[in-house]
């Protein structure tokens, strides 16, 4: 069956009463988990609140007890990977194993450009993520000291301690969805899989390749999860559904194309069941609306 998880972009005006408020929602409403971007500011002007991810990350997991979480995705391009790996075990074994933790390249220029970040051309991005991969990963699941060299991470004989509760430490997630490079290294490092806003028939070719790649890679296919981050556009009405259509400045078709959840109760259930039809195991819908709280419960009445 389906799981179904809230997805916030943080960088869009997330704030402590915002975050505490919908974390406590989301839990009780019964979604599978929640998930949040990692941004230091939004993508265009003006700035809005950017709540910091671990330290909101880490009031969620002392503050909750079912849902699952991670940052979807955190980069390397502005998080040492030692650090990360640090902060990741740490709140994971806060939460008695919940999250999930989502690592990526960085692609927001300006974010970069106003901290002094160095984002990189494409093919040394990727470079740098896979280093960074190789050092999260090793120091998760090694008991005894590692050193790594490499251009742009160097580690000499690290521990990282204390280990982590569950062994191996949290899950790994590696999104994007690329024919090439991306599913290569989900193959070699993640636990699951997730796309960005694509339609069903395109999430379906791409989870062929990957479960090509991880035979290649001699790992099952199966214990890889698949999961997509989309947008939602719901509406409990019919007025409420085309205002919120009508601030998109697309039409319910275009969305559709661009694999955007999008339509009445009924019409977003049937996306649902393509999702799932498709392979999807797991659904990030993203709620942009940090303060409608109301439309996050009949979101919730409506699909779970």
């Amino acid at each position: 069956m389906l799981e179904v998880a809230i997805m916030l972009e943080g960088q869009n005006g997330l704030t402590w009463p915002r975050w505490q408020k919908i974390v406590r929602l989301v839990e009780d409403l019964g979604f599978v988990g929640l998930y949040r971007s990692d941004h230091f500011t939004n993508m265009n002007p003006p700035d809005k609140e950017s709540l910091e991810l671990w330290v909101s990350l880490t009031w969620l997991a002392c503050n909750t007890s079912r849902i699952e979480f991670g940052p979807l995705v955190t980069p390397f391009s502005f998080r040492h990977p030692a650090l990360t790996a640090r902060m990741a075990s740490a709140v994971d074994d806060l939460s008695n194993g919940r999250l999930t933790l989502g690592l990526g390249a960085g692609w927001q220029e300006r974010e970069h450009r106003h901290y002094g970040f160095d984002l990189l051309d494409i093919s040394s991005r990727f470079d740098r993520f896979e280093e960074g991969l190789q050092v999260v990963t090793r120091l998760l699941k090694a008991d005894l000291p590692i050193s790594f060299s490499g251009r742009y991470f160097n580690l000499h004989e690290a521990t990282m301690l204390p280990r982590p509760q569950c062994s191996g430490g949290p899950r790994i997630l590696i999104g994007g969805n690329g024919h090439n490079r991306t599913p290569s290294l989900a193959a070699r490092y993640a636990d699951e899989w997730n796309a960005v806003f694509i339609t069903p028939e395109k999430f379906k070719e791409l989870n062929t390749n990957l479960d090509r790649i991880l035979e290649k890679e001699d790992r099952d296919p199966k214990s890889v999860r698949r999961s997509m981050m989309t947008g939602c556009i719901f509406g409990a009405t019919d007025a409420e559904l085309q205002r919120k259509i009508d601030s998109r400045g697309k039409s319910l078709t275009q969305l559709h194309e661009h694999g955007i959840v999008a339509g009445s109760p009924s019409a977003v259930k049937e996306q649902l069941q393509e999702l799932e039809s498709s392979g999807v195991q797991r659904v990030m819908l993203q709620w942009l609306d940090l303060d409608d709280l109301a439309g996050l419960e009949a979101l919730a009445k409506a699909v779970l």
